[in-house]
């Protein structure tokens, strides 16, 4: 390795601020490109942050970068889903059955403030603010910026540039206009979109509602979801078709239209946002898409990661989480090939590609199942099963659910697998009428691992005869 490599990094945002801080505490020179101002100094938000949920793989990359311990302070554990009903009842349904598992509710400014802050320690690291770039010469690894600053353009040469611009990436935009070889891309969106709100703390600075869950309130077609915040207040998101059912973003035009939409909809939670009108028509709405393309890099001389190569929608929680777990393999590739990148990137791709593929389709199952099935009394009877195999075989039962969020050396194409056959197996029981927790739960147990592995064999079969 020559640490005198100049390495640019495009995006600094999570992705991109973790990774140009992994690199330089390996030695090597970093400049960081951002679009948009410091948000440290400039409020940047604009009512699109999705707060984000951080979990195991995330934490494991923090922890590799030494910053685990100075992050904990801005989290809120979040135990399970409190989910209410259209008469404002409530019901928990808790992500685990082992007591020490949960996620954890924290600012996407915060983090990405912290990350910077990190990397500013770095002589061998400079990041710039107020840079967007425009396009990138990926044969003579040559990126194209504009500055916000002073209103000029410029071009910078570098030996490896990674792409870590988020799901509008310049570098991934640049794969498929410069066709210098074959490039596969898909972006996906659903009908919905969504629109943040805000429940505002107490007068005494608390919150006004559990601060210990994810609250869902959960009406088929379109839902809402609260995340607490460190001041006392709920970021709030609701996701609803642009223009199908009879509210969409399309017709709810007037004040009266919102009102009548929450009031009805609702209704605990209309009691609790003061402003909704004005939120509603200030902030904006925002697309939920999935991105997936391939390759991830072109002549060992550029790189696309984090959103920029495997965009998602937000419903698993996974997609900071999924763009963090992406350093955390890099890092480790580096160890066994540092000096060679076209070892790296190869092997890097080949050994991710599979499973942010498999985390995209699973935030996209949990969307409908946030939505449609965390009422239903089956999907409580299953949830309540699940609860009790992890409370009592902590170490032999893990949910699909903890596999993703809590279970980082399960990778998310196994946690996939396994998991869809595991719940087929449970829904099955359930179907006929053999999941009873009376029963000896040792024997369900061995009941759902052999119908998981036959599900699973059937499954393998199916994969070869289509091929």
């Amino acid at each position: 390795m020559n640490n005198k490599e100049n390495i640019v990094i495009v995006g600094a945002g999570l992705c991109g601020s973790l990774l140009a801080l992994r690199l330089a505490q390996r030695g090597y020179t970093v400049t960081v490109y951002e679009s948009r101002p410091d948000l440290r100094t400039t409020d940047i938000s604009a009512g699109r942050s999705i707060n984000l949920a951080l979990s195991d793989r995330g934490l494991k990359a923090l922890r590799l970068a030494g910053v685990e311990d100075k992050v904990k302070p801005l989290c809120i554990p979040m135990y399970g889903r409190l989910i209410h009903d259209i008469k404002g009842n409530t019901f928990n349904s808790n992500y685990s059955g082992r007591s020490n598992e949960y996620i954890n509710s924290i600012s996407r400014g915060e983090l990405n403030g912290l990350l910077l802050t990190e990397a500013d320690q770095y002589d061998n690291l400079t990041i710039h603010f107020n840079k967007r770039c425009t396009t990138i010469d990926i044969e003579n690894n040559t990126a194209s910026f504009y500055n916000y600053e002073n209103k000029t353009d410029f071009k910078i040469t570098a030996d490896v540039i990674f792409g870590t611009d988020g799901a509008g990436s310049a570098l991934r935009k640049s794969y498929y206009l410069e066709r210098k070889f074959l490039f596969s891309y898909s972006q996906n969106y659903l009908t919905h979109g969504y629109k943040e709100l805000e429940i505002p703390a107490s007068k005494d600075g608390k919150h006004l509602i559990s601060k210990d869950h994810l609250h869902i309130w959960p009406r088929g077609d379109y839902m809402l979801i609260a995340l607490p915040n460190l001041d006392g207040s709920f970021t709030v998101t609701l996701f609803l078709s642009y223009n199908e059912g009879p509210y969409n973003f399309n017709n709810l035009k007037t004040e009266k239209e919102i009102q009548t939409f929450f009031e009805t909809q609702f209704p605990d939670a209309l009691a609790l946002i003061p402003n909704i009108a004005e939120e509603f028509f200030n902030n904006p709405t925002g697309a939920l898409g999935t991105v997936k393309c391939s390759p991830w890099q072109y002549k060992n001389k550029t790189l696309l990661m984090g959103d920029a190569a495997h965009a998602i929608v937000p419903f698993y929680g996974q997609g900071m989480n999924a763009s963090f777990e992406d350093v955390t393999v890099f890092d480790a590739i580096l160890d066994k090939y540092e000096g060679d990148w076209e070892t790296i990137f190869k092997v890097y791709e080949k050994s991710r590609k599979e499973d942010t593929d498999a985390i995209a389709d699973l935030a996209i199952d949990n969307y409908y199942e946030m939505r449609d099935h965390v009422a239903n009394p089956i999907f409580k009877e299953k949830r309540t099963l699940e609860m009790a195999l992890e409370k009592t075989f902590p170490t032999e039962y893990y949910s699909k659910y903890s596999m993703v969020t809590f279970n980082e050396n399960i990778s998310y194409n196994e946690a996939l697998q396994k998991g869809r056959a595991q719940d087929k197996a449970i829904l099955n029981m359930i179907a006929d009428k053999k999941s009873d927790l009376n029963n000896d739960l040792k024997e369900l147990l061995a009941n759902i691992k052999s119908e998981t592995e036959t599900i699973l064999n059937e499954d393998k079969i199916a994969k070869t005869l289509q091929h």
